[in-house]
């Protein structure tokens, strides 16, 4: 217990970054994390337990030669170690599986819906209730002089706190992977396809996001921001797009390929 109060609030949730009042999700994946874990300490605990006791008890005592009595089979030891495991693998699976429904599942009714493109090396973000839209720079047009990012030209996405978001996720291109990394969760962007996230933002701040699929040379560089501000910030940042001319909305005619099955496009062949 004395060594336990002496844990962090990182050591707590496990070396998990952000915490877990960052979105509604961020408790339940924490708490899985660190209890399975602390599971699998408790079985690594036992085994180690078994392994030394095993070397002990039966280690070759002085004076003693030839074999050891050899053992077919232990019926006991043999439905234990099949049992348990068994257990365990279905008691994770279950645990991941309904904390998985939880954060899958569409609320339904978003107060806020934002359509995100991955594109190499950026991203573009529809604000789609609004009508207006944040054109991200490329990656490589980003780059200093010395080939280091310019942070300050970043693609930003913005979130009011406290109201249910639904992100419709795209390629432009390639696969690429959607990932704020304090919202521990991620999700892949197909070409043709569209994929959802849904979640409430619960701490104001800004957030590091990144693509998580290798895409290309400049993978590295394909990073974004998440800003989870007040109603009234997010209302004022709407308005600053309208305001400088971007209404309307990036969409599929962008794309660089317009003939994958799902884009209504003609193949080469078919031509």
């Amino acid at each position: 217990m004395l060594v336990l109060a002496g844990c962090t609030q990182e050591q707590v949730q496990g070396f998990l970054p952000g915490g877990p009042d960052v979105t509604n999700h961020t408790e339940g994946i924490i708490n899985l994390w660190v209890n399975s874990w602390i599971v699998l300490l408790v079985v690594g605990l036992i085994t180690w337990a078994l392994i030394i006791w095993a070397a002990v008890a039966y280690r070759r005592r002085k004076g003693q030669t030839g074999m050891p009595a050899q053992l077919r089979y232990n019926m006991p030891i043999e439905i234990f170690f099949t049992v348990v495991p068994l257990i365990l693998v279905l008691g994770f699976f279950a645990f991941t599986v309904r904390e998985q429904v939880s954060i899958e599942t569409d609320p339904g009714d978003p107060d806020v819906l934002i359509e995100v493109y991955g594109k190499r090396w950026a991203w573009d973000f529809n604000y789609l209730d609004e009508n207006v839209y944040s054109a991200g720079i490329q990656a490589q047009d980003r780059l200093n002089l010395d080939g280091s990012l310019d942070e300050s030209q970043l693609p930003a996405l913005y979130l009011p706190v406290g109201q249910k978001v639904e992100l419709n996720i795209e390629s432009r291109d390639v696969a690429h992977s959607f990932w704020v990394v304090d919202f521990l969760y991620k999700k892949d962007m197909i070409p043709a396809k569209t994929n959802y996230m849904y979640f409430v933002p619960e701490k104001e701040g800004t957030y590091a996001g990144k693509c998580a699929e290798l895409c290309g040379e400049y993978h590295a560089d394909m990073l974004f921001q998440v800003k989870v501000v007040s109603q009234a910030e997010y209302d004022a940042y709407i308005e600053s797009l309208r305001d400088e001319g971007f209404e309307g909305r990036l969409g599929d005619e962008l794309n660089v390929n317009q003939n994958l099955p799902g884009t209504g496009g003609t193949s080469e062949d078919e031509s």
